[in-house]
């Protein structure tokens, strides 16, 4: 996938419905698409992490200690989290089909945000949702 191709897949990623085609063209600049065949991992649970990935392209499981706890397709993202917080991740990420993603790194991130203020909403709502379902199932 060459840059061009990527601002119709980011703007179907509701993280980036807020900004315009210029913050999108933004975005994509500092982008690096990445191709990964079946049964790769494109992170791995106790690594730093250091970038936020979309999935442009092709299915992706999380493994958690082994444990399948979830799947990511096109459109999805993960790793924002190591945006905010250089944690180890806190999970595999493994191709479940050949997948291409584009991978955005910390420090791009961050003098994006400062930028595209339009990410920085959805961000924080993303985020906020992600944290009450968890909080949901540990309360049930």
């Amino acid at each position: 996938a060459k840059r061009a191709d990527v601002l119709p897949l980011l703007e179907s990623v509701p993280l980036f419905s807020g900004c315009s085609k210029k913050d999108l063209q933004t975005i994509a600049k500092c982008l690096e698409v990445i191709e990964y065949p079946e049964g790769a991992a494109i992170v791995t649970q106790g690594e730093a992490g250091n970038a936020f990935y979309i999935v442009l392209d092709g299915h992706t499981v999380v493994r958690r200690n082994g444990r399948k706890v979830g799947e990511i397709g096109p459109g999805e993202y993960f790793g924002e989290l190591a945006l905010l917080d250089p944690s180890p991740r806190n999970a595999d990420v493994v191709a479940s089909a050949p997948a291409t993603v584009a991978r955005l790194l910390v420090k791009d991130f961050r003098s994006l945000l400062r930028e595209v203020p339009a990410m920085n909403e959805r961000l924080l709502a993303g985020l906020a949702h992600r944290l009450r379902e968890s909080d949901r199932r540990t309360v049930e």
